[in-house]
C-alpha cells in the first residue's frame, strides 16, 4: 500500500511466523547480500574483495509474561513480517536466530536477530 503522507517513521509490527510481538523499540533489517573490503598495499589500494552475506532482522522485544525466551533461541526457519509507518512490508522467510536472546530486566526487553539465506529478506 502506498503512503502519500508525510509519516515515514516511528511506528512499526513485528510477527513472527504469524503470532504478534511487543516491539518495544529498535526494528532493523538488512537486505544487503555482500560486503566489500578494500585491500590496499603499500603502494596503492590494489582493488577490494567481496564476500556472501546474510541479510539480516533484528528487533527489541518485550519480555511479556507468556514469552518464551527458549521457544526464540529455538528459531530456525521462521517467517518474520515487519510492517513499516512508510508503508513497506519486509517479508524475511526461512530464518534463524543468532546471538543469545538476553532480558534486560529493568525495562523487561531483550534483542532478538534473525538472519538467512540470500534473498530471504525482500522490501515493498
Amino acid at each position: 500500500m502506498a503512503n502519500n503522507t508525510p509519516f515515514i517513521a516511528g511506528t512499526a509490527y513485528l510477527t513472527v511466523d504469524g503470532v504478534n510481538y511487543q516491539l518495544e523499540g529498535e526494528l532493523k533489517y538488512d537486505v544487503g547480500t555482500v560486503t566489500r573490503e578494500s585491500l590496499s598495499g603499500q603502494d596503492t589500494v590494489h582493488g577490494f574483495s567481496e564476500k556472501p552475506k546474510p541479510p539480516s532482522i533484528s528487533a527489541s522485544i518485550r519480555d511479556s509474561g507468556g514469552l518464551s525466551l527458549a521457544a526464540f533461541n529455538a528459531m530456525r526457519s521462521q517467517t518474520i513480517v515487519l510492517e513499516l509507518a512508510n508503508g513497506k512490508t519486509v517479508i524475511g522467510r526461512n530464518m534463524w536466530t543468532v546471538e543469545a536472546q538476553e532480558v534486560d530486566t529493568t525495562e523487561a526487553k531483550f534483542t532478538a536477530h534473525w538472519e538467512g539465506l540470500q534473498g530471504a529478506v525482500s522490501e515493498n
